[in-house]
């Protein structure tokens, strides 16, 4: 077996351990301080639980990933750290810092949004940006006047998607482990192991986060959210991996086996659902970053499903988007791919609006 793909076993497995162990800490914590995610209208929880569960995932991943560089390294040299690696590492922990500000204190959208732009800023100041569309509405190469401004935009918009999208228990977790175990194919195949191992690590902490999440039982303080400690880092990272793929570099990346389009394929989910509900909520004339009950799994509950049954409904249409655009891909470019998901999840979207829309005129028959 390849020693790669033992260590990121190695590295899921301590990743995982770490956050079984830090997890029963935090929810001690949190109920020592009184810090709960408190019910409310618009949320769909109906208990007070506590909202830390992403201050686990950073050191999880890390101490794991940390102990995969000390054994590969002292035999091989696995990574080494470069001007953009040094800033991704800055905006990845300033992110995560303020979003456990966000949860303990409270911080205004506009804050919030600041620290997001300066943090994703860093990446292209370090060399990482969207520079080549490989044809996508017939762009090709991108200069760095346009590239700048665009790779800020997408990382910040991902991270804001996943933050979004995170309304019920494991949906953005599972989602993230979806387009993590995507990104670490991408990356294996390329040989670019110490993404895949990286990323291993990442997986380990959400799949012991998942456990505390969605099996808890918060009447005895064992059942946790992620917050926006956990939603804005994963959606960070999520965002540089994809710029980072996308990216034309023939040093790092020298035969490209996947269109660029794929990496976003593995957010389209939680990205469509945001332009959605940005457009639904801009016609109503309300404000765009108002919170209100227009996601996507808010939906499909007043469809009938369950919260459980929401979450499988969504995963299910992410793995499906994955299989249509890897088989699109194969025969068509990826301007017509972007056009088929969009009227794919337009005709979704239309589907279940009658479901409802039917199901609410029953129910109002006497």
């Amino acid at each position: 077996m390849n020693i790669y793909i033992v260590w990121m076993i190695g590295v899921f497995v301590i990743s995982a351990a770490c956050g079984l162990a830090f997890i029963p800490a935090i929810l001690n914590f949190c109920k020592s301080k009184k810090l709960y995610d408190m019910p409310n209208a618009r949320k769909v929880h109906q208990n007070a639980v506590p909202r830390l569960g992403g201050i686990a995932f950073m050191p999880s991943m890390f101490i794991a990933f940390a102990v995969a560089l000390l054994g590969i390294n002292s035999t091989q040299k696995l990574v080494s750290i470069n001007v953009w690696s040094f800033y991704f590492m800055i905006s990845i922990f300033v992110v995560y810092v303020t979003g456990i500000v966000d949860d303990v204190l409270g911080l205004s959208a506009c804050v919030k949004f600041a620290v997001q732009v300066a943090a994703a800023s860093l990446l292209p100041i370090g060399n990482l940006y969207l520079n080549n569309f490989y044809g996508f509405m017939g762009i090709h190469e991108i200069p760095y006047a346009v590239g700048f401004p665009l790779t800020v935009l997408v990382i910040v918009f991902i991270e804001n998607a996943v933050n979004l999208i995170d309304g019920i228990d494991g949906l953005a977790a599972s989602l993230s482990i979806l387009a993590f175990m995507g990104f670490i194919y991408i990356f294996a195949v390329q040989g670019i192991w110490s993404y895949a191992i990286l990323i291993s690590g990442l997986i380990g902490v959400l799949v012991a986060f998942l456990y505390f999440n969605l099996f808890g039982d918060a009447s005895r303080n064992r059942k946790i959210f992620m917050g926006d400690a956990g939603s804005l880092t994963l959606g960070m990272i999520l965002g540089v991996l994809c710029v980072k793929y996308s990216m034309y570099n023939d040093k790092v990346i020298l035969l490209r086996q996947f269109d660029f389009i794929l990496p976003y394929t593995l957010l389209i989910v939680p990205v469509f659902d945001a332009v959605r509900v940005s457009l639904v909520r801009i016609c109503h004339r309300t404000s765009p970053f108002k919170a209100d009950k227009r996601h996507i799994h808010h939906k499909l509950m007043c469809a009938g499903l369950s919260q459980r049954g929401a979450l499988a409904c969504i995963v299910g249409i992410a793995v499906a988007y994955v299989a249509l655009n890897c088989v699109l891909l194969q025969f068509v470019e990826n301007t017509i791919v972007f056009v088929v998901d969009i009227l794919v999840y337009i005709g979704l979207n239309l589907v279940l609006n009658l479901f409802i829309r039917s199901k609410d005129n029953a129910l109002a028959r006497p």
